[in-house]
């Protein structure tokens, strides 16, 4: 049996529950917090992030007594604990004793305890307790009935993204000797001949730290896969411990809401499964495609292997300027949400709100006002409506027609100083890729350039601004091969050591794509430029669109042009174009399409693609997603995100399984009302 499976089998079906601190409250709160989870039909709690002071109040000396309570306590309650190696947050004595673990920013600015994540990943000394603790409580509680799963640190590189100190700086100068080998090779990949910045010995290198002016870009994207690697061998670190002590139990660790700093590809072998902290704003009108698009990544890390809901918020968070709470119906509806995108466990951070502390405005399972509380009584609710769809636990999304590709090693490249437009953020650029397939309900795969693409009707390339000549030829060769390929300015100018790629923009896909770049015309801040289209296949009634952000001098070399800028300096030139490439097309979008015309050419290339979504004829505001479970069951999560009810036309009879009602072709999916169906048939 596997990890994974026993974990499933140990939870029974889909996990539900949240953070569990009971070092918080007295004794006398546990019993009532057990009797809560029972009627709430919590299964699982994460328990001890921040409880490395409370288990180890000084060098050498562990209190684990009020742990083996809690422990045994949620055993004989029926609830599994997601136990954290507790080594997120060190206790004050450790940075007294060695002040050096502390971590540094660019600008040398040392930063204090007294908040969390305090350590600069490299620290030996840090890992040295770390591994000391961590071997403590896996010899302690690694056979305890209540065990289903290890918890790894916590949100690694959340805070710390990078520490600039000088460990890190020793750390860095080795990593780059195992990278490449002598420092003259290391001079060619950074170009220091530029400024001159060479390099003698690799002594003489430090990280990329606050400067007179721009940091070397290469010097700073080895920073950035450095960081990730080494805020990796923390997890991995621990993870050996564990492996060791307990070769049965699965281990974790939460990501945190999609961010640039760690390399998630390079994360996710090491995790046996993936875990997910989500914060939608509710203020945001777009939150629900946003996090849509990040349970995609969570979901594609691992091939497709569900993910886990690790934390998410029941009602307001406490960190940003305004936090509202989310309104009646809508924590239901974002947890079916990630259900529907292949989450195998809801869960929330806390179970109760803490009383004084950071976060003690931060929403919880269990509110300042008790289980007589509307969050309370929506969090009992969907607990037993979650607990009685067991058979959704492991079942797979299937695969996807259209894939996304995300790189951070060329994100990393992307967002820097001294580009052609500073303001390009990759994230929002994957958003606006995608919400146009979100919003017609295609589901989609998070891919690497240099995946097997070839069980995809349509790939979509956003702004691959870094790419070497591996990924690229694969990307060649899956259009040659008959597929089509969707991709966006400023994509393949650069190698992975951030070297212009010279032949021509963007050299390694010229031959692909048909043109030539002839050169880039950010427009200013806050402005744009109109597109138009004459009508046509593309445009049966002409375009009338604009583009912002960015916008190339496109000299075409066999691709048609499809759609033109209208005006200024490139008026009448190729905004957007196409090209017959092999048995393939490979489409090109010379700047970022105003939403409604991004919406139009994304639903024209997908028609051609044959890209199909997943339940055809959903009205507006309804989105639909598909999990198939392992004794061959197709299940389908359609979620009203309107405040207006749905009238829903099936293509089939289908029965909802939340209301058991007979089957129906026809389905009024209430505001903010979720629907479980399934084929009649």
């Amino acid at each position: 049996m596997s990890r994974i499976d026993r974990l499933r089998r140990l939870l029974g079906g889909l996990a539900y529950g949240g953070d569990y601190n009971p070092e918080q409250w007295p004794e006398e709160v546990h019993a009532e917090d057990v009797k809560l989870m029972r009627e709430a039909e919590v299964n699982l709690v994460s328990l001890g992030i921040f409880s490395w002071a409370a288990v180890q109040p000084e060098p050498g000396r562990f209190e684990f007594a009020w742990l083996d309570r809690i422990m045994d306590m949620l055993a004989d309650g029926g609830v599994r604990a997601c136990l954290a190696t507790m080594t997120a947050s060190p206790p004050p004595w450790l940075s007294a004793l060695h002040p050096e673990v502390l971590p540094e920013r660019a600008d040398g600015t040392r930063l204090w305890p007294g908040a969390r994540q305090h350590y600069c990943p490299s620290s030996p000394v840090y890992r040295e307790h770390a591994a000391r603790l961590v071997r403590a409580v896996a010899g302690r509680y690694g056979g305890h009935p209540a065990l289903a799963l290890w918890h790894v640190g916590n949100e690694f590189g959340c805070h710390v993204r990078a520490c600039y100190c000088d460990v890190s700086a020793e750390a860095f100068r080795r990593w780059l000797r195992d990278r490449y080998g002598d420092v003259g090779t290391l001079n060619d990949a950074w170009s220091t001949a530029f400024w001159s910045q060479r390099y003698a010995s690799f002594e003489e290198v430090l990280p990329p730290r606050t400067a007179p002016t721009f940091p070397n870009p290469a010097q700073q994207v080895d920073f950035a896969r450095f960081g990730s690697e080494e805020i990796l061998a923390c997890y991995l670190a621990e993870k050996a411990i564990l492996d060791e002590v307990t070769p049965e139990v699965p281990a974790t660790t939460n990501f945190v809401p999609l961010a640039r700093t760690l390399d998630l590809f390079a994360w996710a072998p090491h995790l046996d499964v993936v875990s997910y902290d989500s914060y939608p704003d509710p203020h945001d009108p777009l939150a629900a495609p946003r996090a849509a698009m990040s349970y995609d990544v969570m979901r594609s890390l691992r091939g497709g292997q569900p993910f886990l809901l690790m934390e998410q918020a029941p009602g307001a968070v406490n960190w940003r300027a305004r936090n509202a709470p989310k309104p009646r119906g809508v924590m239901r509806l974002w947890s079916w949400q990630a259900v529907a995108h292949g989450a195998d466990a809801v869960m929330f951070f806390q179970w109760r709100q803490s009383r004084g502390g950071a976060e003690k405005y931060h929403s919880a399972m269990v509110p300042h006002g008790g289980a007589a509380t509307r969050g309370f009584q929506e969090v009992r609710a969907l607990g037993r409506e979650l607990a009685d769809r067991p058979g959704l636990a492991g079942a797979r999304a299937p695969r996807a027609d259209v894939a996304i590709v995300l790189d951070w090693q060329s994100w990393w490249g992307l967002e820097q100083e001294a580009r052609p437009n500073a303001d390009l953020r990759l994230d929002e650029l994957l958003f606006s890729h995608y919400l146009p397939l979100y919003q017609d309900n295609v589901a989609c795969d998070v891919v690497r350039p240099g995946d097997d693409l070839s069980g995809y009707r349509l790939v979509v390339v956003p702004n691959l601004y870094m790419v070497g000549g591996h990924d690229a030829a694969n990307l060649e060769r899956y259009v040659e091969g008959g597929g089509t390929l969707l991709m966006s300015f400023f994509s393949g100018i650069a190698d992975p050591c951030d070297r212009v790629h010279l032949g021509g923009y963007p050299a390694p896909f010229r031959r692909m794509l048909g043109l030539r770049v002839e050169e880039f015309w950010p427009p200013a801040r806050d402005a744009g430029v109109a597109l138009s289209a004459e009508p046509g296949e593309v445009w049966p009634e002409g375009l009338a669109g604009h583009g912002s952000l960015w916008a190339e001098e496109i000299v075409p070399e066999g691709a048609a042009t499809v759609a033109s800028f209208a005006e200024g300096e490139l008026a009448g030139l190729p905004a957007v174009t196409r090209h017959a490439f092999g048995r393939g097309a490979a489409w090109y979008l010379g700047t970022l399409p105003d939403p409604g015309t991004m919406r139009k050419l994304l639903r024209h290339v997908g028609r051609e693609a044959g890209v199909r979504p997943v339940l055809p004829g959903l009205p507006d505001g309804v989105q639909a997603r598909a999990r198939r479970s392992a004794d061959g069951t197709l299940w389908y999560v359609l979620l009203n995100h309107s405040a207006e009810e749905a009238d829903v036309a099936l293509p089939e009879p289908m029965r909802d399984d939340l209301t058991g009602a007979d089957p129906l072709d026809r389905l009024r999916l209430a505001p903010r009302g979720v629907a479980l169906l399934r084929p009649a048939g």
